[in-house]
């Protein structure tokens, strides 16, 4: 992996919040993806380079996807509770870019491409939860935007190690380079 330039690099956290994060998750704990992101994050703050923290959640029906599906999400009647949507605790700094999602991709229906766009970007390095969910829909659509995508394989999770090693090993490595957080290199 060559070294990534953080001034058009931007880091792209899916969904590393506290209604998410809990509960089973394989190959890694949602808690151990999330101190992987952390050390991402802060690696990318030191030199200045975007990091995005993406959530998802739904305040009323109206922001619900279509429900005429085989196995809809479940959203509780009155939205999604407040303490679902939270960022897992000491992920969010001062400066980081918040996009609040209703699809399993960060880019539909969000200003997330215009963010990027406006500061540079274009490299994307992707990580978060769910590997074969959020992050594998995000990672299709920044390809499609013409990003360059790299995904932090151990920042990412599923919930099963099958989903997710199916992600990382068939569709993703199509559309995206694959590296380990301690592979993944900032310059100057």
């Amino acid at each position: 992996m060559s070294t990534l330039d953080p001034r058009t690099t931007a880091l792209v956290l899916i969904d590393l919040q506290d209604g998410i994060v809990a509960g089973d998750k394989a190959p890694y704990s949602g808690h151990a993806v999330v101190e992987t992101a952390k050390n991402l994050a802060a690696r990318f703050r030191e030199k200045s380079a975007p990091v995005v923290l993406v959530h998802v959640g739904f305040r009323n029906e109206e922001e619900v996807p279509s429900r005429h599906v085989d196995d809809a999400i479940p959203i509780p009647t009155g939205g999604t509770p407040p303490a679902f949507y939270a960022f897992a605790g000491g992920l969010h700094q001062p400066g980081d870019i918040v996009v609040l999602k209703h699809n399993w991709g960060a880019f539909t229906g969000t200003d997330l491409d215009l963010q990027l766009r406006r500061r540079g970007v274009k490299t994307v390095v992707v990580a978060g939860i769910a590997t074969n969910f959020g992050v594998e829909s995000t990672v299709r659509s920044a390809s499609e935007l013409s990003y360059d995508v790299v995904v932090v394989e151990d920042a990412c999770t599923s919930m099963t190690a099958d989903l997710h090693s199916f992600a990382i090993e068939k569709i993703l490595p199509r559309i995206a380079r694959i590296v380990s957080a301690d592979d993944l290199t900032l310059g100057e």
